[in-house]
């Protein structure tokens, strides 16, 4: 059987759309899990052992289920609890965030305690308090060692995005498979949004790359 991709022009307005979805999913999520991942890392350095007890807790259940499970809990199960029905992009948003933030609260752990405790000692020692010494010091070092570990952890949230197809949110994937139904063909435009998916990961990158040159030159 013969690929016929020109069948597929009049539709690639369409697909390209899903683009847009899909990056807003990723962007608010990003954040999310970036924020809480903050707050899980600093938690779990915490004196008090409770704290630090809850935030491994919350990456050990994040990183050892599923996130399509993840997601069909918050989007089919969360209304039977509540009983109020999230928004498709709405329970994506909050799935991926939380559990982005499982994995990126273990990296910008791993940066804070890779920073040289002598420096957050000789801010202690100079009348800075525990939260500036962290935030004003510890932490923009810490973030700057882990930049490409971020970034990985970016790329993999843009390749993972693809699994709210399973509850109807029009991104790249819904839409490739919709194009596909119209045609009884499904190869041509999967391979597409893999192109697409492929394209958006690759611009990253190269992004990543430069903004990583940057913050090594105005070290």
């Amino acid at each position: 059987m013969e690929l016929d991709f020109q069948q597929f022009i009049p539709s690639l307005p369409f697909l390209l759309k899903g683009i847009t979805v899909t990056l807003k999913i990723v962007f608010v999520a990003g954040i999310l899990g970036f924020v809480l991942g903050i707050v899980l890392s600093i938690l779990k350095i915490s004196k008090f052992p409770v704290l630090s007890w809850i935030a491994d807790a919350y990456t050990s259940i994040f990183r050892g289920t599923p996130l399509v499970l993840q997601l069909m809990i918050i989007y089919y199960g969360t209304p039977q609890i509540t009983g109020v029905q999230i928004e498709p992009a709405a329970a994506a948003i909050l799935s991926f965030g939380l559990n982005s933030a499982a994995y990126i609260s273990e990296i910008i752990r791993a940066g804070i305690l890779a920073v040289d405790k002598g420096q957050k000692e000789a801010a202690l020692a100079l009348g800075v308090n525990n939260r500036q010494a962290m935030f004003d010091l510890i932490l923009p070092q810490a973030l700057k060692n882990i930049f490409p570990a971020l970034i990985n952890e970016a790329v993999s949230l843009t390749k993972e995005s693809a699994i709210v197809t399973v509850i109807g949110v029009t991104d790249i994937m819904r839409r490739a498979y919709i194009m596909g139904g119209d045609k009884f063909s499904y190869f041509e435009p999967l391979l597409l949004a893999g192109v697409i998916y492929y394209v958006m990961v690759m611009v990253l990158t190269l992004l990543a790359k430069v903004l990583e040159r940057r913050m090594r030159r105005s070290d």
